[in-house]
């Protein structure tokens, strides 16, 4: 049986956090899409063009260790505003939805346009300014020198680009529940996803 579970939301809301410990939980598979579109957003910066990028894209790519730099995910932002982009990653992101035994997919558009009959959806936000010191610290354990001003002007810029484009803008959508996760734990924020999912599940 499938069962998809789809969560949106903001860079460093949490949604990447919660989808993993969530698809553990269930004992469903898991795909962060937005790996995918750093991938393709890796590649144009290795010269590629990024429509040829994404539609010659394979599995392999994703395990790059350089998907988690600053400029590949503001490259990664870029390339998603692209429609022929979205549209070839498309294909690849239903054909995981729709795997037996169950899948997570969080992104930016999964309840809107990947997946908008999913029978759980999430929409997992929080304050600018505490995305913005989680993604600090997370930049600064890793050695990457920037600044809390920095990192709060660059996550705003992408929010401002995602949600303006044309293609699949970043958005809740309307059936979704919205989580925020400003003043919450890992574990509370974790605890109310796998409640409300719950209510959904068959089982």
């Amino acid at each position: 049986m499938s069962f998809t579970v789809a969560i949106d939301g903001p860079a460093a809301a949490g949604k990447g956090t919660i989808s993993r410990a969530v698809a553990a939980h269930f004992g469903f598979a898991h795909l962060d899409t937005g790996l995918l579109y750093r991938a393709v957003g890796a590649r144009m910066l290795d010269g590629l063009d990024p429509v040829e990028a994404a539609r010659t894209l394979e599995p392999s790519v994703l395990g790059r260790g350089d998907l988690r730099a600053p400029e590949v995910a503001q490259a990664a932002s870029k390339v998603a505003a692209i429609p022929e982009v979205r549209a070839a990653l498309v294909d690849f992101q239903r054909a995981f939805a729709a795997r037996a035994g169950g899948a997570v997919l969080d992104g930016r558009d999964i309840g809107t346009v990947i997946c908008p009959e999913a029978p759980a959806k999430l929409f997992v936000t929080a304050s600018d300014e505490v995305r913005a010191e989680r993604r600090f610290l997370e930049l600064r354990q890793k050695g990457v020198e920037t600044s809390f001003e920095e990192v709060l002007a660059e996550m705003r810029e992408r929010d401002a680009r995602d949600s303006a484009r044309a293609t699949a803008p970043l958005r809740p959508a309307e059936d979704a529940v919205i989580l925020d996760t400003s003043r919450l734990s890992i574990e509370a924020a974790v605890g109310a996803a796998i409640e409300t999912i719950r209510t959904r599940h068959p089982a």
